[in-house]
């Protein structure tokens, strides 16, 4: 069986002689990292869901279901997922600044199944971080991207990428160990 890495740099940028993978197969191997990775941008499993179904449905629209016209086909789908997610993440602070907070139900009944205590707790730290943070931070451990790729992938430089990282894990520790 082959390792979660290898598996899905396989669906990456082909060789020069191994044939594109088509939106079908994009989608049957990338299709639950993508909503992992929008859930840790979003923080709620629908919403995580429809992002990256309508990431999908855009590659879909733009590009056809052979997905001829893409370099890296993946690289494109963790851009269409991040820039989805940011989209929803802005209607959300427009729609908080129009209406009164609402108390909302609580947590899925299933949620506590999918995630341990500890997994909560650095979630729960992760979404205090800023934006930026949080998106290098699942783009790096989660996605398991270089600096390079999420550089490209937020459209920021190694540079920023590298000092944000840092900055990012300290204050993350540092909301760890309260919590601890």
């Amino acid at each position: 069986m082959p390792t979660r890495g290898r598996h899905l740099r396989a669906l990456g940028t082909p060789h020069h002689d191994e044939p594109r993978p088509t939106l079908a197969e994009l989608y049957r191997a990338r299709r639950l990292d993508m909503v992992r990775l929008a859930l840790f941008l979003v923080d709620d499993l629908h919403t995580a869901e429809d992002v990256v179904q309508d990431a999908f449905a855009a590659v879909c629209r733009h590009h056809g279901t052979s997905l001829d016209g893409l370099q890296d086909p993946a690289a494109y789908l963790h851009t269409a997922v991040v820039n989805a997610a940011r989209s929803v993440l802005r209607r959300r602070r427009t729609a908080r600044g129009h209406t009164p907070p609402h108390e909302g139900y609580g947590p899925p009944v299933d949620e506590g199944l999918l995630l341990a205590e500890e997994h909560r707790q650095v979630l729960d730290a992760l979404a205090q971080l800023t934006r930026r943070q949080r998106e290098v931070l699942v783009l790096r451990y989660w996605s398991e991207l270089t600096e390079a790729q999420i550089a490209k992938t937020l459209g920021l430089s190694r540079g920023t990428v590298k000092s944000t990282a840092s900055r990012a894990l300290d204050a993350l520790e540092k909301k760890l160990e309260v919590v601890r």
